[in-house]
């Protein structure tokens, strides 16, 4: 079932991702680490999966925390990027790439805390018959 909260958490996570993307290419960080740009693949297809995987939710948890995984790792690689960034008037920008990332770890758990709630609720639901 699409209509429910945790996929609107997922798409959010997706679209996180895409955000970084775009952002990232203007102020060249894929450039020094290309390994950004490998994960990020990874995480839009993991979203996708986890998107159309809504009939198995230990599944869906499962994705969904590989994802929240791969996004930590991006924030340790940008946090590193913009230690050895030159400031100034040049990057106007410096520090919004690790915030993409960040949401996409909240915006996980949540979809994890509802999928979760949701699995409790199909449990009770089978006792009760």
């Amino acid at each position: 079932m699409l209509q429910r909260i945790q996929t609107i958490w997922i798409l959010l996570s997706v679209l996180a991702a895409v955000f970084l993307f775009i952002t990232g290419e203007d102020v060249d960080v894929f450039g020094s680490f290309p390994i950004i740009d490998i994960s990020l693949a990874v995480l839009v297809l993991l979203g996708a999966f986890s998107l159309f995987s809504f009939k198995n939710r230990k599944r869906q948890i499962m994705l969904n925390n590989i994802s929240i995984f791969i996004n930590a790792l991006l924030i340790g690689i940008l946090a590193y990027w913009l230690q050895n960034l030159s400031g100034g008037i040049d990057f106007p920008e410096k520090g919004i790439e690790p915030v993409f990332p960040s949401v996409a770890v909240i915006c996980l758990l949540l979809a994890n805390v509802f999928i979760k709630k949701d699995e409790r609720l199909v449990k009770s639901v089978d006792r009760l018959r």
